[in-house]
């Protein structure tokens, strides 16, 4: 996978926001799970719509503290893992630090830190395609405030092992520096999350991926008391405190987690083996790296077509939403998501198929497959 510079990437806000929308009714580029809706959750009629806390309210912070096996004093909530994400890049960073980074990935990991003033270093992958542990090692020195991680990684899949991350933390303890650990697609919590390893490590998660509900605009981040306090201080000067109702619907999935969970395991085991057998029916146009634990993959494009190019050309002849990989600071591939129901699934893959093979899919100008897969 071939990176791109930092900032010649094409933003995925103008592909999501201004490209797509209108022209797609399947689905397979956004990579959170299928969403849940409000019908699925008790709905607090009674509810007093004031302005909550700050720091998010006691049960939903419990809640998540008891996911990680942590106390709620090192729990705050924000609106998404973005904004999680925006208040420690704030409260951690001035002018003149340097940030080790990972891409492909969220550009936002490195274009906050860089509009902040900050020296941002993008480290690519392997030969394998993992992130190339050993060369963000190298370049973590004293003058280096944060390592952003993300794992499993957005868009490849792939997940750091337990002998890369001892490389990582080994390097980031000698000189002092924090790990922000954007851990959205971690389903199994504490198990597979990485905050354990180190005491200066910060995790940033949400209800958006594994649980399937963006729409709530709820995340949270878990670490030191005294990172998560100065971060949730600044709070007050972005969006002052959550929503009390989007806030007490969160607690109730995460009340309901081990539904949620099944249900993800259910739609990534099968939508997987789906994804697979399509991939090698067309072997000779994409190659599919095998996803770790992600509801999305990463498909490698044969041929000398731009990967934006490609995903264009998905949504005007099959009506599909793809990502491609140039919001990610990468090229020549794209992400596609999987944990789809069966139906939406095939129907979006026949599509795909029918674009490269050089045929446009009648099953486009039909109907949409529901409601739940129009552009929202």
């Amino acid at each position: 996978m071939t990176l791109t510079e930092a900032h010649s990437g094409y933003p995925m806000r103008h592909w999501v926001f201004r490209d797509a929308p209108g022209r797609y009714d399947i689905d397979l580029g956004d990579s959170n799970v299928d969403c849940g809706t409000v019908a699925e959750l008790p709905f607090p009629s009674r509810l007093v719509l004031d302005y909550g806390t700050d720091r998010g309210g006691d049960r939903l912070r419990a809640l998540v503290a008891g996911l990680y096996g942590r106390t709620a004093d090192e729990v705050g909530i924000t609106h998404g893992a973005q904004e999680a994400l925006y208040l420690l890049y704030s409260v951690l960073l001035r002018p003149g630090d340097r940030v080790v980074a990972f891409a492909p990935g969220w550009q936002q990991a490195w274009e906050v830190p860089t509009r902040m003033g900050c020296r941002t270093d993008l480290v690519g992958t392997t030969r394998e395609g993992r992130p190339d542990v050993a060369r963000a090692a190298a370049l973590i020195g004293p003058d280096c405030r944060v390592v952003v991680l993300n794992s499993p990684c957005n868009p490849t899949g792939a997940r750091v092992t337990d002998a890369e991350a001892d490389v990582l933390v080994r390097a980031a303890r000698r000189y002092g520096s924090h790990l922000l650990i954007d851990e959205e697609y971690v389903a199994d919590l504490p198990a597979d999350s990485l905050l354990g390893r180190y005491e200066r490590a910060v995790s940033v998660s949400g209800v958006s991926k594994v649980y399937g509900f963006p729409g709530l605009r709820t995340g949270w981040m878990c670490g030191p008391p005294e990172v998560v306090r100065a971060a949730m201080d600044h709070k007050h000067y972005t969006t002052v405190s959550n929503s009390v109702l989007t806030e007490w619907l969160a607690a109730e999935v995460l009340e309901r987690r081990d539904h949620y969970l099944e249900r993800y395991r259910r739609l990534t085991s099968a939508g997987g083996r789906l994804l697979g057998a399509w991939a090698a029916r067309h072997a000779d146009a994409v190659a599919l790296r095998a996803p770790q634990g992600t509801p999305f993959a990463w498909l490698a494009l044969s041929g000398s077509e731009p990967s934006l190019s490609f995903c264009r050309r998905v949504l005007d002849e099959a009506r599909v939403l793809l990502m491609p990989a140039e919001v990610f600071g990468a090229r020549r591939g794209v992400r596609i998501t999987f944990a789809r129901e069966e139906d939406v699934l095939t129907e979006g893959l026949a599509r795909i198929g029918a674009v490269l093979e050089g045929r446009r899919s009648a099953a486009a100008a039909e109907r949409p497959l529901s409601p739940q897969h129009k552009e929202r």
